[in-house]
């Protein structure tokens, strides 16, 4: 009406742009809880599979470390007066498979080693077989998974988690430990050690450390747990869990050793591999001093 003041129009109220996000109130029992048990008891029943890689010149310790991580005699090598261990000319890739059961739940181990990498005068593109192997598993598992009528299981055999071994220079990385993780970092989970922590003192470990740690940052080398997998906070909790568990340098980069008992990175190194399975996925006599290595 003329001379009245024009009122304004009454704002609508917002939708959620996501009805989903609603929490709706239940009337009765549904038993969405009974998943996550359907879920456990298929886990125990099939198991899962979890493939680690060592990568590091002969000598380092890795068969030593990889049965100290399981607890069990998972890597051997052939012992006796009469053998003599043979330096491979180039890179090659064995891969031994096991079963392990703990409480009931079954886990096939594959451990895959790389004898020959780093042992020549010249190493140059020692990392391709490597990388072509990673990827070769990447293309298989994928091709399997995209077929109209594909398996109920489809085998496993990507690389999970790569454990690569620092040589104990003491001194600062070497431009084949850069160029590997650099280029690695890229399509797999990469956690490197000190191998043989013990041959240095805890001044010159610690030193070490940090000269690894700043190595990292400036080639811009993000080894696992990277930040990027923190966006869940189940994920950061756990992570930050690894990394507290084995101390900092002013980084993020977990730090601690891993064998004896009494200073062992075995805890934290332990779930920083395993954990790697959702992110693409001990021996009676103790192993010798000069074998242990310490986690970064």
């Amino acid at each position: 009406m003329e001379g009245q003041p024009v009122q304004p129009a009454p704002e609508e109220t917002p939708r959620d742009a996501n009805p989903a996000n609603v929490g709706l109130e239940l009337f009765g029992y549904v038993g969405i809880e009974a998943v996550l048990d359907q879920m456990r008891i298929k886990t125990m029943k099939t198991g899962f599979e979890f493939n680690l890689m060592v990568v590091g010149q002969s000598g380092l310790g890795k068969s030593t470390m990889v049965n100290t991580l399981f607890k069990s005699k998972v890597s051997q090598k052939p012992t006796g007066p009469d053998y003599e261990e043979r330096i491979p000319k180039t890179v090659q890739l064995q891969s031994v498979t096991h079963v392990i059961e703990e409480k009931g739940v079954k886990m096939k181990l594959t451990v895959t080693d790389t004898p020959g990498f780093g042992d020549q005068i010249n190493n140059e593109n020692c990392w391709d077989p490597i990388i072509k192997y990673i990827n070769e598993q990447y293309e298989k598992y994928l091709r399997e998974e995209i077929l109209i009528s594909r398996k109920r299981k489809i085998p496993d055999t990507r690389v999970h988690s790569c454990v690569y071994f620092v040589p104990p220079t003491g001194h600062w990385l070497r431009p084949l430990d850069l160029e590997f993780m650099r280029r690695l970092s890229k399509i797999v989970n990469v956690v490197p050690v000190i191998a043989k922590a013990d041959t240095l003192t805890l001044e010159e470990r610690a030193e070490f450390k940090k000269r690894i740690q700043k190595d990292l940052k400036a080639h811009g080398i993000s080894v696992y747990p990277q930040e990027d997998f923190d966006d869940n906070s189940d994920d950061r909790i756990l992570n930050n869990k690894i990394r507290v568990s084995a101390g900092r340098l002013g980084s993020d980069w977990p730090i601690l050793p891993a064998h004896p008992q009494s200073s062992s990175s075995a805890p934290a190194l332990r779930p920083a591999c395993v954990r790697a399975v959702g992110r693409v996925p001990g021996s009676r006599d103790p192993p010798r001093s000069s074998d242990t290595p310490c986690l970064l």
